[in-house]
């Protein structure tokens, strides 16, 4: 049988040569939380990006809200388009910084896996109902270690872990990839929330304040790139990654300026109030009949507490399902009526 060659030594060759000394470099992974056979052709980081590509948590990806519930049209943003965005610009930060793009691209593929049906509104649902609490970061985690694959979970390597753990802004990230994956994160959901805002009819370009216009730019495109050569400027070179600070200082006013006007906008959490009742009605449906939860859950249960494994299921729904399986629980079913007239 003809020898497999080792492909991925030329990819170590090719970081070794052009990659920053500051860049995770693929064959200085720390490694799984278990052990496995490695693959000729893929760097760890490559086979964590393509394991997560095809896990049922990424799929799901593409029916779970952004901003708007279910919107009805076909060109909102929705969390798989996000982690998309996140990706690419992740991938662009990575690349002007001489940094690793498998081992970021794998990050931000992962990051958003554990979020819940209803955007950032399920998520404060669900840690307002858990005495755990819940967090999406966490949950993500959660999902790639535990949950998927009927709990044997993914087995990535402990860099793309970390990235997804610590993508918030408030994470601290160990390697530069992740760090470029929690600003690419900031950046795209920021732009792409207000297109999807100026969609929607919430708003205009122009009832963005001039003074951040003049700093960031206007239009997506615009804005995405300045904050790139921002970060490029910065950090190029260093062994850390951050904008520079009137970059940084504008972006916060954007970000503050959507969650007043989008993000806690009527029209954004004018259906939040059902999607709690349904999220809450299902929770405590379920604590108190955990028979009734799909047994990839319930083996679950010799392990985690009820309130953990509930969690785990009402997280990991799309939106669609969440009503569908509120329904299908609460809703009366109609009657068919024999006919006795005849």
């Amino acid at each position: 049988m003809e020898k497999i060659p080792c492909l991925k030594e030329r990819t170590y060759a090719i970081e070794e040569q052009f990659l920053s000394p500051y860049a995770c470099k693929s064959n200085q992974t720390r490694g799984r939380l278990r052990e496995e056979q490695p693959c000729n052709m893929r760097t760890d980081f490559q086979r964590d990006r393509d394991r997560i590509i095809y896990c049922k948590s990424f799929r799901r990806l593409k029916n779970k809200t952004q901003v708007f519930f279910s919107p009805e049209g076909d060109h909102y943003i929705t969390r798989l388009t996000h982690t998309l965005d996140v990706a690419q610009i992740a991938r662009s930060l990575a690349r002007a910084l001489s940094l690793n793009e498998d081992l970021a691209e794998a990050i931000a593929l992962g990051h958003d896996l554990g979020h819940t049906p209803f955007g950032h509104s399920g998520e404060r649902i669900l840690n307002k109902l858990c005495p755990l609490g819940f967090s999406h970061n966490e949950q993500s985690l959660r999902v790639v270690d535990i949950l998927e694959k009927d709990g044997r979970g993914l087995n990535l390597t402990f860099e793309v872990r970390d990235g997804i753990l610590n993508h918030p802004k408030n994470g601290t990230p160990a390697t530069l990839e992740g760090m470029c994956v929690s600003i690419a994160d900031r950046v795209a959901y920021i732009n792409h929330d207000l297109d999807d805002a100026v969609r929607a009819g919430l708003l205009t370009e122009n009832d963005v304040p001039q003074h951040i216009r003049n700093v960031l730019g206007t239009g997506s495109r615009e804005r995405i790139n300045r904050a790139i050569y921002s970060v490029f400027e910065t950090s190029n070179g260093k062994n850390y990654v951050k904008m520079g600070s009137e970059i940084e200082e504008a972006s916060e006013e954007f970000r503050t300026f959507m969650f007043q006007n989008v993000y806690y906008s009527g029209t954004a959490k004018g259906e939040e109030e059902k999607a709690e009742r349904m999220l809450t009605e299902m929770y405590f449906y379920y604590v108190k009949n955990t028979d009734k939860l799909p047994q990839t859950y319930t083996k679950l249960l010799s392990s985690y507490s009820p309130e953990q494994v509930v969690c785990d299921y009402l997280s990991s729904m799309t939106d669609r399902y969440a009503v569908y399986m509120f329904n299908k629980i609460f809703v009366p079913k109609g009657w068919t009526f024999i006919d006795e007239s005849n």
